[in-house]
């Protein structure tokens, strides 16, 4: 596939073309990818920040030519470009809102949210939407039934495993949505950062594998201690992650312990533990 270049618009296929927002960094990787899907009715899917050039840059090859403007979801690196774009060329906003969790664009709204299953039809191409909780609540991934090329926002990036924010993340509905997107006929995957994937079954497994892994850590780190709050936990079960993530990694560690809760693996206390101030924290049964 082709590098992942900020500000060059990149020809994936026949019917896709990739423009990379120039906010590279830290959780972002090259920065957030922006896809084109066709050629006289267009599709946009993940827009990326309100960033003047990148709008600009955009609107340079959509043109007049701009139908729907959709998001996997909305998170300020993914959507706040949607609703200048929509206001430009009177492209339909097409995603799903949620109740704000602190970290929602505002910018974006939409007369009713996108269901799972609907499709945008054009002569040229089909966008299926699939719902895809996990990452967030509002999340939804959009395959284009043509080619298999899904579009996978942060349910999965290339590079990194992708970080779940307890209470509208959640681990166990990941999980099951990385096992549904087996069911689709997919050729390649299109994340929201990084580069095209070009194995997908090979890369979801990889991930659900890496997810019990990390899981099983989690356990073996709670027999040890028999309990803990989650910045006691952190560096312990990520002795592997660079410390200066450990802050991003303690939101996974969260949603991995309510996940064990779910399974009945684990138990929270209901109220703040003296041990550990304001924190949450977990332990397992007796």
């Amino acid at each position: 596939m082709n590098s992942v270049t900020p500000g060059i618009v990149e020809q994936l296929t026949d019917r896709i073309r990739r423009l990379v927002a120039g906010n590279g960094g830290v959780m972002t990787g090259p920065g957030t990818n922006t896809y084109i899907v066709g050629r006289e009715q267009l599709a946009i899917v993940d827009p990326g920040p309100n960033d003047t050039a990148h709008i600009d840059a955009i609107l340079n090859v959509v043109g007049d030519k701009l139908r729907w403007v959709l998001v996997t979801h909305t998170h300020p690196d993914h959507s706040p470009a949607a609703a200048v774009l929509a206001a430009k060329t009177g492209a339909q906003l097409i995603g799903a809102v949620m109740t704000d969790d602190g970290h929602q664009d505002s910018t974006f709204t939409v007369v009713r949210n996108i269901q799972h299953g609907e499709c945008l039809k054009t002569s040229e191409y089909t966008l299926l939407a699939i719902h895809t909780p996990g990452h967030v609540a509002n999340h939804f991934c959009y395959l284009v039934e043509e080619e298999g090329m899904l579009f996978t926002g942060d349910h999965i990036i290339n590079g990194s495993t992708v970080v779940i924010i307890p209470p509208s993340g959640d681990m166990a509905d990941y999980l099951a949505s990385l096992e549904h997107l087996k069911n689709y006929n997919i050729s390649a995957l299109c994340p929201g950062h990084g580069d095209v994937m070009p194995e997908p079954i090979q890369a979801i497994q990889g991930i659900i594998d890496h997810r019990m892994r990390r899981e099983a850590k989690v356990l073996k780190v709670l027999q040890q201690e028999r309990q803990g709050s989650l910045t006691a936990l952190t560096p312990q079960v990520y002795e592997d992650v660079d410390v200066s993530l450990h802050p991003v990694a303690q939101l996974s560690l969260w949603a991995h312990l309510l996940k064990l809760e779910k399974d009945g693996v684990v138990l929270r206390e209901s109220e703040p533990h003296w041990a550990f101030g304001d924190e949450i924290w977990f332990y397992l049964p007796q």
